[in-house]
């Protein structure tokens, strides 16, 4: 496989600088020690683990040292931006999925049917992207990597929709005799299903409103 031409490498190289790496809660040193940042070297260092992941290097064998020789950088260069292979790989990976856009903020109903659509996106972006879903398989398979990106990607993208949810709670639009947790499930389960359970059938444009709406009729207050 050409390791820069890839569609995944492409999708970094684009989103790299959107990555923001070593600004997760495991970030590297860099920030404390006040070092002045390159975003070209962060970005060459992140599309250096995509050109080796693409070439088939599984992580396993992805050591800093390789990664900084395919970089043309010193491995000193990659530990003041993160502490860690696991860190950077979390940023790598966040570089290759579609980036959540700002919410609309015009209605509960609007900002849930963006969030439900990025999920979709991203389910979608998964099952499209060979190098991605090969990764995502991979990490499951180290406790401490999928543990930094479910705490950096995931739980953000969680409270950003249980703020939304106390909005209709507050707002009288969702009734608040619900269990919490449950309340969010309801909305992002039909689409894991749809991305993730049913990988041959695709959730076509417009699947995010039609969610979002009927689960909306169920948790509204009786009137």
């Amino acid at each position: 496989m050409a390791p820069a031409q890839g569609p995944a490498a492409r999708s970094a190289r684009d989103g790299a600088s959107g990555a923001r790496p070593a600004s997760s809660g495991a970030s590297g040193p860099a920030g404390r020690r006040g070092r002045p940042r390159s975003e070209a070297v962060e970005r060459a260092i992140v599309e250096a683990v995509v050109r080796l992941l693409e070439e088939g290097v599984p992580l396993s064998e992805l050591s800093i040292e390789r990664i900084a020789r395919t970089a043309g950088v010193g491995k000193a260069t990659i530990y003041r931006r993160w502490e860690g292979k696991e860190a950077l790989f979390v940023d790598v990976v966040r570089s290759m999925e579609p980036v959540d856009p700002p919410l609309p903020g015009t209605s509960v109903r609007d900002d849930l049917v963006a969030m439900v659509e990025m999920l979709r996106r991203r389910g979608l972006a998964k099952r499209s992207s060979a190098l991605l879903h090969n990764v995502f398989a991979q990490m499951q398979s180290y406790p401490q990597l999928w543990d930094m990106y479910h705490h950096t990607s995931v739980v953000p993208r969680r409270e950003r929709m249980d703020e939304v949810l106390r909005r209709g709670i507050a707002s009288g639009e969702i009734r608040a005799d619900i269990d919490f947790d449950l309340l969010g499930d309801l909305f992002v389960g039909p689409m894991l299903v749809r991305t993730v359970l049913r990988p041959g059938g695709t959730p076509e444009v417009g699947s995010a409103e039609r969610i979002v709406d009927a689960v909306l009729q169920g948790v509204r207050p009786p009137r």
